[in-house]
């Protein structure tokens, strides 16, 4: 058998939208997302989606896109016909839960942004003070459809970076 290559990195979050209209324009408009590629719908049989991607008889893919916010790697979005029974989101305590962290310049003025435009924002900015994150000021918001997502910002190396970590890769590198 022949020695594996490394792992490089983190090339793209994929995950599921109820409406890719809205989940499109909510990035866009939200987050300056640009979309990279369309693909549309998916026209494989049954037994290729159980196969390859784990989804029951009658489940297609209706709509797929890729697309990038700022650097780092790409959001596939995917939306879905022939899903039936009950469709709401986990909660943060469930395994199987995610979100997805931006970097932001300033956390505090992105979140007043956000209000403005009608985001559903949890409490916050709220700025770590001590330990290994110290310095983290983050704040969690919802899309349209419930997906929990954050926005982060670091104005100082953090705390577990001051002591020696090794530093955490953020898409301001190479600013």
């Amino acid at each position: 058998m022949a020695k594996s290559k490394s792992i490089l990195g983190l090339h793209h979050i994929g995950f599921t939208v109820p409406d890719m209209h809205q989940a499109v324009t909510f990035f866009t408009d939200i987050f300056g997302a640009v979309t990279v590629m369309e693909c549309g719908s998916v026209d494989v049989d049954d037994a290729f989606m159980a196969k390859h991607l784990g989804v029951p008889k009658g489940v297609r893919i209706a709509d797929q896109r890729v697309i990038q916010i700022g650097r780092g790697g790409s959001l596939e979005l995917f939306e879905y016909s022939g899903v039936t029974g009950n469709q709401s989101l986990k909660h943060n305590g469930e395994v199987g839960a995610m979100h997805i962290a931006f970097e932001v310049d300033d956390a505090f003025a992105v979140a007043q942004r956000l209000e403005t435009a009608g985001v559903d924002l949890l409490e916050g900015p709220t700025l770590i003070e001590g330990g290994p994150m110290d310095g983290l000021v983050w704040l969690y918001l919802r899309s349209p459809w419930g997906q929990f997502l954050e926005i982060v910002s670091a104005t100082r190396p953090l705390g577990y970076e001051a002591q020696g970590g090794p530093k955490l890769w953020t898409p301001s590198e190479g600013a």
